[in-house]
């Protein structure tokens, strides 16, 4: 009898034991143990916004605690806003999607917010920002072109993915602000179709991020940059391309191109759907920062030319809020440039 009661207060001792330890063991476990993290890239392969994607998919997980698997897919289509939609659309909500896209969305949102549905990027749960975007417009180096003066009297033909992309935007701008004679072309999938087109002689040029133009590109001079949309260029861009807001005729023309270039410092955007639960965000906000002072992420990035000048989520939402409050008579033209 002595036996049996001790035994069984033995087996009670482990149940309770147990019952108190067991759910203490399951909150422990990290939330994204053994998920996988997905970054859905809005482009083909192979560009800028990709080979960040690619570079983050690295180190990423390394900050999630449980440490996830971080994979990139690419979801081309409309110039990265299918990507975008996928968020609030078909994607989980559980905090393992997360969309790469082209900033000069934002830029539509606001200039045309019934074509964009009233989409606000504001309103999504963002993670951050790798690298704020320094903006140029180039032709292919067989371009008989000196200098800006030389190029805005002459015609050209450049590509993009679709309307309201980053770049078509930064053509438009040279057509209605600079009086440019360019013809766009839409359609291509993404960045490395556009290279291909330009070194076959079919484009004549593009606009885009100094880091998007491959560093071949770059190293050899084969790119010939005529206008910077950013006040500043990395140090390995030529220094005498003349900002765009230096070359506007009047004060009007500057506020404007403050407007259409303003999101322009958002480079290379995460970010997730807003339904996502606020602890699912803060951990991957936190992972996200230290990820951008992680030193082989830095050093990583270091060989492969891409530099590295992160904003937070916070930082990004306050220049959200900035841009979409604009004042009306600026956002009236600037919709008007890029009609």
């Amino acid at each position: 009898m002595k036996s049996y009661v001790r035994t069984g207060a033995a087996v009670l001792a482990l149940i309770a034991s147990g019952a108190l330890t067991a759910p203490n063991a399951d909150a422990q476990t990290p939330y994204y143990q053994g998920k996988t993290v997905r970054l859905v890239v809005g482009f083909s392969p192979g560009g800028g916004y990709d080979t960040y994607a690619r570079l983050l998919s690295r180190h990423f997980g390394d900050h999630i605690p449980g440490k996830p698997s971080v994979i990139v897919e690419n979801m081309p289509g409309a110039g990265s806003l299918t990507a975008v939609r996928w968020l609030d659309g078909p994607a989980p909500k559980d905090g393992t999607a997360i969309t790469a896209y082209n900033p000069g969305l934002i830029t539509q949102s606001l200039l045309d917010p019934k074509k964009m549905n009233n989409l606000k990027f504001v309103d999504f749960a963002w993670v951050g920002n790798i690298a704020r975007d320094q903006r140029v417009c180039y032709v292919w180096h067989t371009k008989a072109v000196k200098d800006f003066d030389e190029f805005r009297k002459k015609s050209w033909v450049f590509g993009t993915t679709g309307v309201g992309a980053a770049n078509w935007i930064n053509q438009r701008t040279l057509q209605r602000v600079f009086n440019i004679d360019l013809k766009i072309i839409t359609g291509f999938p993404g960045s490395p179709e556009q290279r291909l087109a330009i070194e076959r002689g079919e484009l004549d040029g593009d606009c885009g991020s100094w880091t998007s133009i491959p560093e071949d590109h770059r190293a050899n001079k084969l790119v010939r940059p005529v206008v910077k949309l950013s006040r500043q260029l990395p140090p390995d861009a030529p220094k005498d391309v003349p900002w765009a807001n230096d070359l506007a005729a009047n004060d009007e023309d500057r506020a404007v191109l403050n407007v259409i270039n303003g999101a322009g410092e958002i480079g290379r955007p995460y970010m997730m759907s807003k339904q996502v639960p606020a602890a699912q965000v803060a951990i991957l906000r936190k992972a996200f920062d230290d990820t951008m002072k992680d030193k082989g992420f830095l050093a990583d990035a270091d060989k492969l030319k891409l530099p590295v000048d992160p904003m937070t989520a916070d930082e990004v939402v306050d220049l959200l809020k900035t841009i979409y409050n604009a004042p009306p008579a600026a956002l009236k033209r600037a919709k008007a440039v890029t009609e």
